[in-house]
């Protein structure tokens, strides 16, 4: 199974001055390629002993800070990070032959932003947050269902739900930013924002 990519190049003078800039610019033409969930990320993490576990997780918000994530903090990735608090974020957007790949040390969002985005989520979410001790083993689907089912009589629908303490953000601060487009015979544009001081310079990778 092999494809050439044909559809775009990419060089430096193509770039925005940085790459918070230039993610909301491929992200934009993302949302407008109409892919689905184009603010989902692989975030591979690895625990003190290294040993390392990805997954999909959803973008909720990036500026020239970082890219911030919310979730369980006693899950695998809230563990991971208690333990490493660095990490690496993919966003695979295969239709348009591009993908990005964000490193750096991760810090905990604060929990005025916390309790802000978790307003916003919907009654159900809410719920899901308190229903679930998130990669935990459970006895069946059944008592999963019987927890949220509980907690819906508690919180009926309109009713606030308050944000429970084991559920918060992250932010990737990014050292790094790779902006990779496919070319034909896999000589692929790869450009690197790096850190370096205070200061963003732009690297071209081999292929």
């Amino acid at each position: 199974m092999r494809r050439s990519y044909e559809r775009a190049a990419l060089d430096v003078a193509d770039l925005a001055p940085t790459p918070a800039a230039q993610f909301g610019a491929w992200l934009a033409e993302a949302v407008a390629a109409e892919l689905p969930e184009p603010n989902a990320m692989t975030l591979a993490t690895a625990d003190g002993e290294g040993r390392p576990s990805a997954r999909t997780v959803l973008l909720k918000a990036y500026d020239e800070q970082g890219f911030t994530f919310f979730t369980n903090l006693l899950s695998r990735k809230g563990q991971d990070l208690a333990q490493n608090p660095r990490a690496a974020l993919l966003f695979p957007w295969v239709a348009l032959e591009r993908q990005v790949v964000v490193a750096g040390p991760v810090e905990l969002v604060g929990r005025e932003e916390v309790a802000a985005y978790f307003a916003t989520r919907p009654h159900g979410s809410r719920l899901g947050a308190w229903a679930s001790a998130q990669s935990s083993v459970v006895a069946s689907r059944e008592a999963l269902e019987a927890e949220y089912a509980a907690l819906a009589e508690r919180w009926p629908e309109g009713t606030p739900v308050p944000v429970p303490d084991h559920w918060g953000g992250y932010r990737v601060v990014p050292e790094t930013v790779e902006f990779w487009q496919g070319r034909p015979s896999r000589m692929h544009d790869r450009l690197r924002y790096r850190l370096e001081g205070a200061e963003w310079v732009v690297e071209r990778l081999a292929p």
